[in-house]
């Protein structure tokens, strides 16, 4: 057996064994070409179980069960990211002393899994495990989704019903009132101090989405008792005016709360995808997400209060009046930041009632979109709404995400978040069986470990899956001519290599 320790910058050597044996690698310097970044990801839905658990009341072994098999899935596609939903309706999938646990996994709001295990901290373990980021999902103000369940007495509309305001078949806890906003800021703060995710991410449901009553459009709530007291007290603001300002001032305030709490932490919003009617020209849209619901979602990027940016893009490429490309093309000249954009791409319209006849070519096609005139000079990426699609393998998509995803991909870097590199990587490899058994140094401080190898000389380099960067040892199946290791902070910034070549 032939044991190596290998250190970096120093290249410092050390065999360990009897000085006569031989070792089969050695540490060289080497350019290694910087792998692919795009961030590739789904939403895992878990209102109305959607996406996960399949139904309410599955006991905790199979929720977990279930759970491994999406990200095994996810993993043997290419997807490098999961955005999991854990606050649908002010609940909890994970345990909370603000909220109560979800009904969408008991069954019963307010009772928690069968055998007491942690979802949240489950599925961020099994899918950095795999390679694939952790992206909470919250909705900030809907506090109902369906009036078929009963309310914890701990919910938010049994402690504060004079707080909700009843949108058609759903609740919502006012935007307007800094009880709703300072709640939902804590809950989301609470989540980033204790788990180890990787982003906060809020999706479209500010105010309500409106309903039309003989051709015009009205809201579904009445909100006026807190726009009187606003009015009361000096404000000058008229009504959807104020309304935005409430939604802008909550979203900053929101992104500088979670930079405070950790600042490597990213904060992603998934818009409504068209701002306005006629941005661009070509765009028509029944809904004004500006005016009615009340989402100025480009301040948000120009002002940079978010990490990345969402756009739920969920219409064809074709036609142009709702356009997939021409709307890419609108938000990317809107990121004057430089800010990462990666829309929400519809695959569960795929050969469905709601897009009759959609190939899955059109989610592939969209990816291609993306890639030419979505992508920042850190790399691009899109988000699947969502994993059903996937897992049902909708018109074929498997197939052509595979080609799409051939070349496995890093998340893009946020450097404007922390631009320092992590430490180098410190390994030794040992012969084993046919395979190398690699052993590291653990690096509690970044996130990753990069491994890219080159099977012989003048060949392409691959790059593998991710790794956590704190897992000890690693089974590298052959003995490629060079293998390079890199550490990837927290913010996505490499390490300087690694490179042992075979002697």
């Amino acid at each position: 057996m032939k044991r190596l320790l290998v250190t970096f910058p120093l290249f410092l050597l050390s065999v360990i064994g009897p000085p006569p044996l031989l070792a089969e690698y050695a540490p060289v310097r080497e350019k290694v070409p910087e792998p692919l970044r795009e961030f590739r990801a789904a939403w895992i839905a878990t209102v109305h179980n959607i996406d996960w658990p399949s139904r309410r009341g599955l006991s905790g072994p199979q929720q977990r069960t279930e759970l491994i098999e999406l990200f095994d899935l996810a993993a043997s596609v290419g997807i490098n990211a999961i955005v999991l939903q854990v606050r649908t309706e002010c609940d909890a999938l994970y345990p909370s002393k603000i909220e109560p646990w979800s009904a969408w996994l008991s069954g019963t709001m307010g009772n928690p899994p069968s055998d007491n295990y942690d979802p949240l901290a489950f599925a961020i373990t099994e899918a950095h495990r795999r390679g694939m980021e952790l992206h909470a999902w919250f909705n900030p103000y809907r506090s109902s989704a369906t009036d078929s369940t009963n309310k914890s007495s701990r919910h938010i509309s049994r402690t504060h019903p004079s707080l909700m305001m009843r949108a058609g078949s759903q609740v919502w806890a006012n935007p307007g009132a800094q009880y709703v906003q300072d709640r939902a800021i804590q809950v989301m703060t609470d989540v980033t101090s204790r788990y180890d995710v990787d982003a906060i991410h809020m999706d479209d449901y500010f105010y309500p989405y409106p309903k039309v009553v003989n051709g015009k459009t009205m809201d579904q709530f009445d909100d006026s008792a807190t726009y009187a007291a606003y009015r009361r007290k000096g404000g000058q603001l008229a009504l959807r005016d104020w309304r935005r300002s409430q939604v802008d001032a909550f979203v900053n305030r929101l992104y500088r709360s979670i930079k405070s709490t950790k600042s490597h932490v990213k904060v992603g919003i998934s818009p409504f995808g068209i701002w306005r009617p006629g941005h661009p020209a070509s765009v028509k849209a029944g809904l004004d997400a500006y005016e009615h619901i009340c989402a100025d979602s480009r301040k948000w990027l120009h002002e940079g209060w978010l990490d990345y940016f969402s756009p739920q893009l969920y219409w064809r490429i074709k036609p142009s009046d709702q356009g997939f490309t021409d709307l890419t093309r609108w938000w990317a000249e809107q990121n004057r930041l430089g800010r990462h954009l990666w829309p929400g791409i519809a695959s569960s319209r795929i050969m469905s009632s709601a897009d009759p006849g959609r190939p899955a070519s059109e989610t592939t096609a969209q990816i291609d979109v993306t890639r030419r005139y979505g992508a920042n000079k850190l790399g691009a990426g899109h988000i699947h709404w969502s994993f059903s699609a996937i897992k049902e393998d909708r018109g074929g998509l498997r197939k052509l995400l595979g080609q799409s995803y051939a070349v496995t991909a890093v998340p893009p870097a946020s450097p404007w978040l922390g631009s320092s590199p992590p430490e180098g990587v410190y390994v030794a490899p040992d012969s084993e069986d046919g395979a190398l058994h690699l052993s590291f140094k653990p690096d509690a401080e970044a996130r990753w470990r990069l491994i890219q190898v080159r099977e012989k000389p003048g060949s392409d380099w691959i790059t593998l899956r991710l790794v956590p960067a704190t897992q000890e040892t690693y089974r590298l199946e052959g003995r490629p001519y060079q293998i390079a290791f890199r550490h990837v902070s927290r913010t996505g910034i490499l390490s300087v290599p690694t490179v042992l070549q075979k002697r």
